[in-house]
């Protein structure tokens, strides 16, 4: 069930490898709002207040795990573009050992800091306890959300991106059917809803591993996932944790955005609220194009085949700039009716429809910017799509602070200040992209 990316047309690989992951993230933002929908529906606004709350700390912390998760896949696509099979084993051995041991720490770490860290969010007393009980219960199942998303990062690198998504399928409905079950007929609240998190993940894992078991060969290691090498170990450790830095970094930015929006008032905050979730529909599958352009490169840098790291890269850019235009052509002229699916409050809806309208005059920027990173990250260069996330957040932060804050704009600052995070990247990027062609790396 592995897929060799290094024969056959490019478009087609790139295409069947993207859309089981637009998919899979698609499928995980609707199930997102439906849990939220459980909570608020059966348990009350005290415990809706308090999931809402601790999500951007769960998802920092699962977002860094994804990014070390993502950074080991792309040693692993490179193994095996290579046909080093046994460099593939002891990749896939070394990191399951390395991120057992940090996650564990890492899961220890954030229930003894879950109260701090929410008090420093500012979270109210009154449903403090709810919050933090729900974190704990979320950051004890850490391990399971490392090994989910390690095993999916694998068998991606690999080339086959269609298990994992029927993986999260199973997951999510496994999630939704535990929310019912704990929350509406044991009566647990919030504190059940987290455990049917915890729960829905750890058998996803065990359904990864009967899975590999049988269908994935050069995954079925025995005692050789014990096996562990300290010589890979600082690569390992060197792109992991790169790519988790970059994640932490665009999560880290969103919540200081989200904070300027706060000062902004109540229909502001309902409109970027609104705005953003049909965001990451659009932005979403640009960041899905920008991962399979790196899995299909890595493997070709692996077996040597520079033309094919090339032509991939220029493939993948071809395909964000489609996707961009079509998808700011539906946001422009669909902008009104799509957040209407959300809010029907007319001020809010106006407000809402000026953002997407103006923020959709943008795409191209994030697809150009989603494209070269992926192309970066094929290349084994996450420092440059750590360094340009960075400017890309700094710049937005600071713009959103200068636009809202000083210069008292309405709800177009948001949008404006996102380019100018986007500028600052491809500011960054551009150069660092003509050296590559420049000297053949690329």
């Amino acid at each position: 069930m592995t897929k060799d990316m290094t024969t056959g047309s490019i478009p087609p690989l790139l295409v069947n490898f993207t859309i089981p992951l637009v998919l899979g993230n698609l499928f995980q933002l609707t199930y997102n709002a439906v849990d939220s929908i459980i909570v608020g529906k059966f348990v009350g606004e005290d415990a809706l207040a308090a999931v809402g709350t601790s999500n951007p700390l769960m998802t920092l912390a699962i977002l860094f795990i994804n990014g070390m998760c993502l950074g080991a896949g792309i040693l692993v696509s490179t193994a095996f573009g290579a046909g080093d099979n046994k460099l593939v084993e002891r990749q896939v051995s070394t990191t399951a050992i390395a991120g057992t041991i940090f996650s564990l720490a890492f899961s220890l770490a954030c229930i003894l800091l879950a109260n701090p860290l929410l008090r420093l969010l500012q979270v109210p007393e009154e449903i403090l306890p709810i919050a933090v009980n729900y974190l704990r219960i979320v950051f004890a199942g850490l391990i399971f959300t490392f090994f989910y998303n390690f095993l999916a990062a694998t068998m991606r690198a690999l080339g086959d991106s269609k298990s994992a998504l029927y993986f999260l399928m199973v997951s999510s409905v496994l999630n939704i059917g535990g929310d019912l079950f704990f929350v509406e007929v044991l009566n647990w609240g919030s504190e059940g809803c987290a455990l049917s998190t915890v729960l829905s993940e750890a058998l996803c894992c065990v359904l990864c591993l009967i899975y590999i078991r049988f269908k994935i060969p050069v995954l079925q290691l025995g005692r050789r996932w014990l096996i562990f090498d300290s010589s890979l170990l600082k690569k390992t450790v060197s792109y992991g944790w790169t790519s988790a830095m970059q994640q932490a970094t665009v999560q880290l930015g969103k919540i200081a955005v989200q904070a300027i929006v706060n000062t902004m008032g109540v229909n502001a905050m309902a409109a970027f609220a609104a705005s953003s979730r049909i965001d990451d529909f659009a932005y979403t599958p640009q960041q899905n194009i920008g991962h399979a352009t790196t899995t299909l490169m890595a493997q070709n840098r692996g077996a040597g085949k520079k033309d094919r790291v090339r032509a991939g890269f220029f493939c993948g850019l071809k395909i964000e700039a489609i996707y961009a235009v079509c998808i700011a052509v539906l946001c422009f002229f669909g902008a009104e009716p799509i957040i209407r699916l959300f809010v029907d409050d007319p001020g809010v809806v106006e407000l809402g429809v000026r953002f997407l309208r103006l923020v959709s005059l943008f795409y191209l920027m994030p697809a150009l910017t989603n494209g070269i990173q992926g192309g970066f990250r094929g290349l084994g260069d996450l420092k440059i799509t750590l360094n340009s996330s960075m400017l890309n957040m700094a710049g937005r932060v600071a713009a959103a602070a200068v636009f809202v804050l000083v210069l008292k704009m309405d709800i177009e600052a948001l949008p404006y200040s996102y380019a100018v995070g986007w500028v600052l990247m491809l500011v960054y990027e551009a150069p660092a992209l003509v050296r590559c062609l420049k000297d053949g790396t690329l």
